[in-house]
């Protein structure tokens, strides 16, 4: 197994812990234990708690633009596209739940830890980047509804795409997958104005 694949496989059981037991419960100790290794060994790849939890932040995002990515290559910018893409950002299914439920939990520890708040940062300055290529390609297709403020509306979507996922991971039940995505193709008719 090369290093790059050991890395991913300990991020993956930092991401079971934090799960389970929360960020508290994250510690080198007991990540060492969720993943089959030695302290010692895991120290080998990340020497802190901190760097553990960055990098286990990292693959979030990096499993994040790995799938806007996917879905864009080769694909005509249009409607349903766009759709698609934002799609990418949401927990609409295992994978993705997991993903968000650690990036809350981790979010919530950037408020103390200033690496992770870096990294938070970046990851929404994206996510904000994304949004404004989603007012562009409406604009350019002509669908973008007349008047509107292209960047008001980026920031707007942006604040759904975020709501949207903290309700999906703190209350499944309320707002299922099936209606996540029903109200975020609302969203995107209105930014249309396709009634």
């Amino acid at each position: 197994m090369d290093a790059a694949e050991r890395r991913r496989e300990i991020a993956a059981a930092v991401w079971r812990v934090i799960r389970r037991d929360g960020v508290q419960g994250a510690s080198v100790r007991a990540v060492a234990r969720e993943a089959g290794t030695s302290m010692g060994a895991l120290r080998h790849w990340f020497a802190t708690q901190d760097e553990l939890l960055h990098f286990a932040m990292t693959l979030v995002i990096e499993h994040a633009r790995a799938r806007v990515a996917a879905v864009v290559a080769g694909a005509t910018p249009d409607a349903r596209l766009v759709l698609r893409v934002l799609e990418e950002t949401l927990p609409l299914d295992d994978g993705r739940r997991a993903e968000a439920e650690v990036w809350l939990a981790l979010t919530a520890r950037a408020l103390t830890a200033p690496t992770l708040a870096a990294l938070r940062d970046r990851s929404a300055e994206d996510l904000l980047a994304l949004c404004r290529w989603v007012l562009t390609v409406l604009a350019d297709a002509g669908d973008l509804r007349p008047g509107s403020d292209p960047s008001l509306e980026a920031e707007r979507l942006y604040a759904v795409l975020d709501g949207l996922a903290v309700h999906a991971v703190t209350r499944p039940s309320a707002l299922p997958v099936g209606r996540v995505r029903q109200v975020l193709a609302a969203h995107l008719d209105d930014l249309r104005d396709t009634r």
